[in-house]
């Protein structure tokens, strides 16, 4: 992970703080206990991160529906301060830039520029993404998307994939464009092949905390 700040005096971006805003990240929405747990802290040392971070306005509480008797439990979630903590790929200028693009070219423009953006990622998947099996494929997709800055991750979900972003690097350009998204929705489907469907079942810019792809095998068994 990138340090958030440089800002040692900071208690908020101290080491262990650094450490639990990750956490946070990519496992969010999680519990002060989690948090101790995964980062092998006593109770209360985890709590007085927690308080930390929360005065800094880093992380916000997010309470969870008690499923029996008894106070629902307090999770933590990434605020949007603490989403900036992590590097967004030159923000500011992505939206000049389409803004720009919009206003010079319109929106044929704009879809030029997300195809030309389009081709060279496939080309880039192509070389990367090699394997014989659908497994394989994801595995290699994941650690492309990661080196991309997505922190993306494959999980076995039954009989499908999961394929988890904890973070998008390019998020302020895909607010501003929703081409973007389309786009990569495309190329994983292109990875999957004919064999597996790709559906977006979580979206960050739709509120959530990551975006996390399905990829369900179709028609005679695979070879996973």
């Amino acid at each position: 992970m990138t340090s958030p700040s440089n800002d040692l005096d900071n208690p908020a971006t101290s080491s262990a703080g650094e450490r639990m805003l990750f956490q946070v990240k990519t496992r969010g929405p999680v519990s002060t206990a989690q948090l101790a747990q995964a980062l092998d802290m006593t109770p209360e040392a985890a709590r007085q991160q927690v308080h930390k971070l929360l005065a800094a306005g880093l992380i916000a509480g997010q309470q969870e529906a008690a499923a029996g008797v008894g106070r629902p439990r307090q999770n933590w979630v990434l605020t949007e301060a603490g989403h900036r903590r992590f590097p967004d790929t030159h923000a500011q200028l992505s939206v000049q830039l389409i803004g720009s693009i919009r206003q010079l070219f319109g929106e044929d423009g704009l879809d030029r520029l997300i195809a030309q953006r389009e081709d060279e990622a496939r080309a880039a998947y192509r070389r990367a993404c090699t394997g014989k099996t659908l497994g394989q494929r994801l595995q290699q997709l994941a650690a492309v998307r990661s080196d991309e800055g997505y922190m993306a991750r494959v999980e076995r979900d039954g009989g499908a994939w999961l394929l988890a972003e904890d973070h998008c690097p390019i998020s302020a350009a895909a607010r501003s464009c929703q081409g973007f998204c389309r786009s990569e929705l495309q190329l994983f489907q292109e990875v999957a092949g004919p064999g597996a469907t790709v559906a977006r079942e979580q979206h960050l810019l739709a509120g959530a905390a990551r975006c996390v792809y399905r990829i369900t095998p179709v028609g005679p068994r695979q070879n996973l």
